[in-house]
C-alpha cells in the first residue's frame, strides 16, 4: 500500500502519458485543458487504493481510474454551463475560455472516452465496469436534474436534498471504489459493501463542498464563492438556517431564494449573514 500522495502521483503520471496531440484542436485542446486543470483527484485515487485493499496491483486499475476521472470532468464541464460558473479550479471554465458549443462537445467526447478506457480490460471485467458506470452515469444525470429543479421549488425537504446529493455526488465516489473492487475480482458482497462506504464518503464530501461554497477561500476552493446562493440551490446550510433563524429571518431567506436578484453581491452578503446567525 502507498500513501494518498503517491497514488495521486501515479495517476497523474499515467494521465500525462495518455495525452496525445489530436485534431480538431477545438475539441481535443479543451479536453486536455480540463484534464490537466488540477483538482484533488479523489475518485481515481480511490479506484487505485481500493484495488490494492482487495489484494491486486494498483497498476491494473489505472485505465479505470482514468475513465472515472474523465467522466467526472465531463460532468463538471456540463455543470459549469448549467450553473453559469466562470471559474473552475481557479481558471476560466471551458465555456468561458472557448464557448458554450465547444464546451458541450467537449463534455460529450469525454463521456465517450470514458468507455474507450474501459475496453482495456478482459470482457468479463469490462462488462462489470461498464454496468457500474452506466448505473452511475444515469444517477448523476438524475441528481443534477433534481438539483436544477430544486432551484425553483420552495417545498424541498431534507430527505429530497440528501437523495439528490447521493445521486449527484455520492454515486461517483461510490462507483470509483466499486470499480477497484471489480478489478481486484473480489466477492460481490465486498463490491456492495465498498460501494455503500463510498456512498457515505460522497455525502460527506458534498456537505463539505456546500459549506465551502459560501465560507471557503476562493484561492483554495478554486471557484467563485456564493455560487449556490446565486443559483438558489437548496443546500444543508439553507435547511438548517430555516430551522434555526427567527420567523422574520426565515421569511427573508425564503423571499431571497424565490428570486434571482441582479445585485448578486448584495444577495450573497445578506444570506451569508443570516446563515452565520443560525
Amino acid at each position: 500500500m502507498y500513501s494518498i500522495g503517491q497514488y495521486t502521483d501515479f495517476f497523474i503520471s499515467y494521465l500525462e502519458n495518455q495525452i496525445i496531440d489530436k485534431e480538431p484542436k477545438n475539441l481535443y485542446d479543451p479536453i486536455v485543458y480540463m484534464m490537466l486543470l488540477g483538482g484533488k483527484r479523489i475518485r481515481p485515487v480511490l479506484t487505485l487504493l481500493t484495488t490494492e485493499i482487495f489484494g491486486a496491483d494498483y497498476k491494473l486499475a489505472l485505465p479505470a481510474a482514468l475513465a472515472i476521472e474523465t467522466f467526472h470532468n465531463s460532468s463538471l464541464v456540463h455543470d459549469d454551463i448549467i450553473d453559469e460558473d466562470p471559474i473552475r479550479r481557479g481558471k476560466p471554465t471551458i465555456h468561458k475560455k472557448w464557448n458554450t458549443n465547444i464546451a458541450i462537445l467537449t463534455g460529450d467526447a469525454m463521456i465517450i472516452q470514458t468507455y474507450q478506457y474501459l475496453q482495456d480490460y478482459e470482457p468479463c471485467i469490462a462488462k462489470a465496469l461498464t454496468q457500474a458506470v452506466n448505473k452511475m452515469g444515469l444517477e448523476v444525470c438524475e441528481g443534477q436534474t433534481w438539483d436544477v429543479d430544486f432551484e425553483t421549488r420552495h417545498d424541498v425537504t431534507v430527505s429530497e436534498y440528501l437523495k439528490m446529493i447521493e445521486y449527484k455526488t455520492g454515486a461517483l465516489i461510490a462507483t470509483s471504489m466499486k470499480m477497484g473492487a471489480i478489478i481486484a475480482q473480489t466477492s460481490q458482497e465486498n463490491c456492495d459493501l465498498i460501494y455503500d462506504f463510498g456512498l457515505n464518503v460522497g455525502l460527506a464530501f458534498q456537505l463539505q463542498d456546500d459549506y465551502l461554497d459560501l465560507f471557503g477561500d476562493t484561492a483554495t476552493f478554486g471557484r467563485r464563492l456564493g455560487g449556490d446562493i446565486i443559483s438558489n440551490k437548496k443546500t444543508y446550510l439553507y435547511f438548517k438556517a430555516l430551522e434555526l433563524v427567527t420567523p422574520n429571518d426565515k421569511e427573508l431567506i425564503t423571499e431571497l431564494y424565490a428570486t434571482r436578484l441582479v445585485d448578486n453581491v448584495k444577495k450573497i452578503k445578506i444570506i451569508t449573514e443570516l446563515f452565520q446567525k443560525s
